[in-house]
């Protein structure tokens, strides 16, 4: 257990302390060997791999019920805030720590568990974020589809289409970049029913594993988070029920882009915790190495120059954390959190990257090979791509903080 680690448990109470420090031994003992097993292999961890018949005899069940009740307050009580955002960011540093692939890899809603949580009816709910993981022995994925060639970072631009015959719609197009998208059992997909209409025309269906239409174009070779699947799908003439609108038949526009915006909202900040957690490794690493290396002291030019980066490095993976820490703390308290999140991400990715350049330099200086600060740089070069660039948030911070147009 690292300093860092106690200073960041100290500040919640014993009760997470204890999960915070389960989870920690899980990741340590199955976490990072799985995800140097997919290193070695080169492929995703394969739906057998014991990793995640483990983690479910864990109990731990990552956004099973984003949509939590709240306790009910005596009359007059000041409304206690929630505090599972906070809580979140703190698990999804951690885990990232130990391997950020093998980590999203893991059995449960995944990305689709927000929109379903948000605006999903009853029926949804429990048809999809209880039923499917309910058998520990058993594991199971979700999927949240909105990416496409073509349209990615701009949204708006989405062009598979969803097209009302009768009591059913009909999608046609093709996503990619989809996480867990090959082995979910079901897919929150994202489509427009006028593709003259911009945003206004988008509805979000959920599209169940084997259903006619519905195929896996492929699973992505990629340069980093190796452990983790990420899969190309299509839809052909797909027929699905008007029930499998995202929040029912009615819900119309209300589950189109405002829930993909509002479901970002609630995950960058812990996309950023995750490059923190990465950045933090590839750190802590290169600390143990340079002092390996060249001793309780730098002597050299070069190596006085490597310790002021390590600690600059050090600076800015501590304001990253904490940009992280003020965007789930506004979430926990039910207040807008848009600027916040964007924030953290945008500047934690980068913050990640120059620690983990930083360590590469290090092992590169004392000569030697580290294949875990070099799994480190690769891991961490997708998070200030997915889940909204850098650059479109950048945008999206001018429109909020000067008022900028949004067209």
């Amino acid at each position: 257990m690292t300093d860092r680690c106690t200073r960041i448990d100290a500040r919640f109470d014993a009760g997470f302390n204890n999960v915070l420090l389960m989870m920690r031994q899980f990741a340590s003992e199955h976490l990072r060997p799985a995800g140097l097993d997919a290193e070695r292999t080169g492929e995703p961890l394969p739906v057998e791999h014991p990793l995640f018949v483990a983690f479910n005899k864990t109990g731990m069940r990552f956004g099973m019920n984003p949509n939590r009740k709240k306790k009910k307050e005596d009359d007059g009580a000041p409304k206690e805030p929630s505090r599972s955002s906070r809580m979140g960011i703190l698990a999804a540093e951690e885990l990232a720590y130990w391997d950020q692939g093998a980590c999203m890899s893991l059995p449960g809603p995944g990305l689709g568990g927000p929109p379903i949580g948000l605006l999903g009816t009853p029926d949804q709910k429990k048809r999809y974020l209880k039923d499917p993981f309910v058998d520990p022995a058993k594991p199971a994925w979700g999927a949240y589809a909105l990416t496409e060639p073509g349209a990615g970072s701009d949204v708006a631009r989405i062009r598979t289409t969803a097209v009302k015959d009768g009591d059913h719609w009909v999608l046609n197009g093709e996503k990619m970049f989809i996480t867990n998208g090959a082995r979910a059992e079901w897919v929150v997909v994202f489509a427009t029913t006028d593709s003259s209409a911009g945003r206004e025309a988008h509805r979000a269906f959920i599209v169940e594993k084997g259903t006619p239409g519905f195929s896996v174009s492929r699973v992505e070779k990629k340069m980093g988070l190796t452990a983790s699947e990420t899969a190309g799908l299509v839809f052909e003439d797909c027929r699905v029920s008007a029930e499998q609108m995202l929040g029912g038949r009615d819900q119309g526009g209300k589950a189109g882009f405002k829930v993909a915006m509002k479901t970002f909202d609630m995950t960058r900040p812990a996309v950023a915790s995750m490059s923190v957690g990465i950045g933090r490794c590839a750190w802590e690493r290169a600390v143990h190495v340079a002092r390996e290396a060249f001793g309780p002291k730098p002597k050299t030019p070069r190596e006085i120059l490597l310790s002021d980066r390590l600690a600059d490095a050090r600076r800015r993976l501590d304001a990253a954390r904490l940009l992280c820490w003020y965007a789930a703390h506004k979430m926990d308290h039910s207040e807008p959190n848009t600027v916040e999140a964007s924030m953290a991400k945008v500047y934690a990715p980068r913050a990640a990257l120059f620690a983990t350049s930083v360590a590469m330099d290090v092992v590169g200086l004392a000569a030697v090979n580290d294949h875990l600060i070099e799994k480190c740089y690769r891991d961490v070069k997708i998070f200030d791509i997915f889940e909204g660039t850098g650059e479109v948030q950048r945008i999206v911070l001018a429109r909020r903080l000067f008022g900028y147009p949004s067209s």
